[in-house]
């Protein structure tokens, strides 16, 4: 396999419709919004993400969460534990950290590609590493307007429960959102960790089918959309263009005063000279 030789530009846009795309925990775990209320997702909601749909691909994942594990393992310590030269170099007084980090990536996708910091109690080891492939937050196009309903238990948790079974909880949504994220896939980085172009391969996948296997009560199944993926290949390392112009070039615009479908909007792409971009549509 090739390391990535080539600097990879990307841009996804999604729609959300009557659901909850990424609740903020500090806020009653309402829809994340910013200060001038158009809605967000976390870069890192967005990376769990594409770390699910990458263990559903089959590849080995290190940051598993609880709910999709693929392994029996309880801990980030036990699945590093799992591999003996991680495991005796995390017991060892000075354990090379180069070396830890160098067999974490070539062992696990996510770690090469969005990088680590492995730092466990118990252990002399700290070791920080960067991966090649950021992720922005999204951002919704336009202000979200958030419906929040209130909704009842029909039965006791616990028989003798004294609260009676119409206790009062509540339930956040979005109507309606387009939402746009983008990010990049750095080379010089992708040389550290071992990342290569059938890794970004696989990402790209994974991008395409975001919300596949991703349903629950806040996300039914057809409530998240991937509309489409755009894919930018320079042909260097360091790129034709920044990232930031790259981006630039993609802008998502609504048609009317009150959205209500992915059709009230357009996209327009500006061609940059040299660098063509391929379109995908979402599954």
């Amino acid at each position: 396999m090739t390391t990535l030789d080539h600097k990879i530009d990307f841009a996804v846009v999604l729609s959300v419709s009557k659901a909850n795309p990424n609740g903020d925990p500090l806020n009653g775990n309402r829809p994340r919004q910013n200060y001038d209320g158009h809605g967000e997702i976390s870069d890192v909601a967005i990376k769990r993400k594409i770390r699910n749909r990458l263990q559903d691909m089959g590849e080995a994942i290190f940051v598993q969460s609880d709910d999709r594990k693929t392994d029996a393992y309880k801990s980030l310590r036990e699945r590093a534990d799992a591999n003996p030269e991680l495991a005796k170099m995390l017991k060892e007084k000075n354990p090379p950290a180069e070396a830890f980090a160098q067999i974490a990536c070539q062992e696990w996708l996510d770690v090469r590609g969005f990088g680590q910091v492995f730092a466990f109690k118990g252990s002399n080891l700290s070791v920080g590493v960067r991966g090649p492939v950021s992720i922005h937050t999204a951002t919704s196009i336009d202000p979200i307007d958030i419906v929040s309903t209130q909704i009842t238990k029909s039965v006791n948790s616990v028989t003798g429960e004294k609260r009676s079974s119409d206790t009062m909880g509540m339930k956040h949504r979005v109507d309606f959102g387009v939402y746009v994220f983008k990010g990049s896939m750095n080379t010089q980085l992708a040389e550290k960790t071992g990342f290569t172009k059938e890794d970004a391969e696989k990402i790209k996948q994974a991008l395409i089918t975001l919300f596949e296997n991703d349903s629950s009560s806040a996300r039914p199944d057809g409530s998240m959309e991937v509309h489409q993926v755009y894919w930018w290949e320079h042909s260097s390392k360091l790129g034709q263009y920044s990232s930031a112009k790259v981006h630039r070039s993609l802008t998502v615009k609504s048609k009317t005063d009150a959205p209500k479908s992915i059709d009230d909007y357009v996209v327009e792409l500006s061609e940059l000279d040299g660098l063509e971009v391929e379109v995908i549509d979402g599954q």
